[in-house]
């Protein structure tokens, strides 16, 4: 039964269509993208520490995000452009590990290149994966993290109808975060 469930969580998450975006499994070609992406300060500036990333680390974590797909049946999804197949960034479901105060839970998050900041593209990958993560995949709460200055993120979970919880400190990095809740039945 649990075989036939994950089963059809998988076919399910091959692909999750929005209006501009397929939300999809990782490629061999999207390493050169997101190393690119990964490579930009502005992008990585409210990422742990705020360092940029090697193509060598991001090689390593695409890969880490295939193992979750596998290990968990969530995970996230690399996020492209409907009409030209372009990759943009990621969105989707992880474990917050880098937070144990909030353990066990699940996270949505997400990163776009710069050149697609600002145009709905965040908001509309992360109703996508909330949505898979609450309805498909029935959990029952789903959190969401931001440092603190961060205010597009911020405002990403303020138009998904995430709700602030608290404030922490993330002791990977040091930095101030907030921490916002949705449960199901919000």
């Amino acid at each position: 039964m649990l075989r036939k469930k994950f089963d059809k969580i998988m076919r399910m998450a091959q692909n999750i269509q929005t209006e501009r975006l397929t939300l999809r499994q990782w490629a061999t070609s999207d390493l050169a993208p997101y190393a690119n992406m990964c490579s930009n300060p502005e992008v990585m500036k409210w990422i742990g520490s705020g360092s940029v990333r090697t193509r060598s680390e991001c090689e390593n974590a695409i890969q880490y995000f295939q193992v979750g797909w596998r290990d968990r049946g969530f995970g996230l999804f690399a996020v492209e452009l409907k009409p030209n197949g372009r990759f943009i960034g990621f969105c989707g479901l992880s474990v917050p590990t880098f937070l144990p105060e909030i353990l066990p839970a699940v996270e949505i998050g997400w990163r776009l290149d710069k050149p697609y900041w600002g145009r709905g593209f965040g908001t509309e990958a992360a109703e996508a994966s909330l949505s898979f993560g609450l309805n498909t995949l029935d959990l029952d709460e789903i959190v969401s993290i931001h440092q603190v200055g961060n205010d597009a993120s911020a405002r990403i979970m303020w138009k998904i109808g995430m709700r602030f919880d608290k404030e922490t400190i993330d002791t990977s990095c040091e930095r101030s975060v907030r921490i916002y809740r949705k449960n199901r039945e919000e």
